[in-house]
Formats: structure tokens, sequence, C-alpha cells
């Protein structure tokens, strides 16, 4: 699919409740469980608990409706997006919530591979295109009740655009809309990219990915002072 087909296609849809998009054909459960994403009745029971553990904690610790989501590894190939993307995907195993998905990784992109490759606007198209909306840039997952943004062709000023007034109102319209909608921002890690710190003042809560055995505790402060300690909602430790 071409970007014109892709947003000639969006225009059809009507985007505004995500409950109401055109679903794309669900992901089988062999797709599921290559890309490493929990489903109800998966065989990695304990990996499914663990993120309904976190789901039920974060929910707890927020107090309210639905929330903006942070999500950073602490290093490099630390499974950063593999804990965002299913945090998402608990989030909309309840069939009353919805989860949006926004990759901010535009050199390393989970959404790509998510969406197979599609070939359509993504998050930095939206904030450099002011004709673009929000419907332009927003895909079914293959996952019920899930959708993505993808990041979209990257720059040298990425960064900056997404530290900007368009990228707050953009957060801001996904969570006001319904409260029963969950926003999780997929950003690179602390070690390799300010994002986490200039769009943790954007979220309700920041989690940290620590992967098992290969950060120093001088980095798991670091990456809280990154978020800030009032966001920090906690670590995650990936062994994957």
């Amino acid at each position: 699919m071409t970007r014109l087909e892709a947003k000639a296609e969006a225009k059809v849809e009507d985007k505004n409740d995500i409950r109401d998009m055109a679903e794309v054909p669900q992901k089988s459960l062999e797709e599921l469980t290559a890309l490493k994403l929990i489903y109800p009745g998966m065989q990695q029971r304990e990996v499914l608990n663990a993120f309904r553990d976190l789901r039920a904690k974060l929910v707890q610790k927020h107090k309210g409706n639905n929330f903006v989501l942070l999500v950073s590894s602490l290093s490099a190939g630390g499974g950063g997006s593999f804990v965002a993307m299913n945090a998402a995907a608990s989030f909309a195993l309840d069939e009353g919530k919805t989860a949006i998905y926004i990759d901010c990784n535009h050199e390393h992109s989970f959404a790509a591979t998510v969406l197979g490759g599609l070939e359509g606007y993504g998050l930095v198209d939206y904030l450099e295109d002011e004709t673009l909306d929000a419907k332009d840039i927003i895909y079914s997952a293959g996952i019920p009740r899930v959708r993505v943004i993808p990041p979209g062709m990257g720059s040298d000023t990425s960064v900056e655009r997404m530290a900007s007034s368009r990228m707050r109102e953009l957060i801001s319209s996904l969570k006001g809309r319904y409260n029963d909608r969950f926003i999780v921002l997929d950003v690179p890690p602390v070690s390799e990219s300010s994002l986490a710190r200039i769009l943790s003042s954007e979220v309700d809560l920041a989690v940290l990915v620590v992967p098992f055995g290969k950060v120093s505790v001088n980095q798991v402060l670091a990456g809280i002072d990154a978020v800030g300690e009032e966001r920090f909602a906690g670590l995650v430790f990936n062994n994957e």
C-alpha cells in the first residue's frame, strides 16, 4: 500500500472512536507468538500473568480512568518495545478498554514489524505536516481493541518535532476523547536518546525496562532522573 492509498483509506474510515475502526484480519496465534505478544490462553502463562499484574499495578497507582504511559529501556536491546506493546495489549484484554501504542523509535521500529511493513503516514509525518489528521496515522494492529501509530519517516529534527506543541496536543487529544482509552508511548532507551526526558512531562506514568544483569545501579538512577520521580511507576526486569 502506498502512502496515498493509505491516506485515502484512512479518510474513508471514521477513526474518532477506535472501537469503530475497520479491523484488519486478526493475527493468528502463531503470529502473536512469533511477535512475542500476549493473548488469552497462551501457553506461557507466566508472561501473560506478569503483564496482567503490571496492568493492575499501574491502574492502582494512577487511581483514575485512563492514562498515558511512557516505556523506555535503560539500554539498547533491553526490551522496551516488547514491554510497551504488551502493556498496550494487556489493557485491551479487557473488552471494555482500548489501547493505542505510539512508536517513537523511528530508527528501530517495532510497529513496522507488527504492521507488516505498511507504507503509510506515521508520527513524524503528522508532526511535520499540519494537513494530516490523527486519524491518518492510526492503524489496526490485528489485535482486538489495539491500535498502532508507527513512527513514520524520521529525520534529523525528529526529536525536536516530538517536543513540539503539536505532539502535546496529539497526546492530550488521544487521551481526552474517551476515558477507556490507554496510551502507551514506546521511546528509545534513555541511554541513547533524550526523548524519555522530553516526553516525560506529557505522560502520567513511566516504566523503565531493565535488561536483567546488564545495567548498573547508576544507570537505573539516571533513568529515574530522566523520567522524573513524580511519574516513575517502577522497573520491569526483562530477561528476553
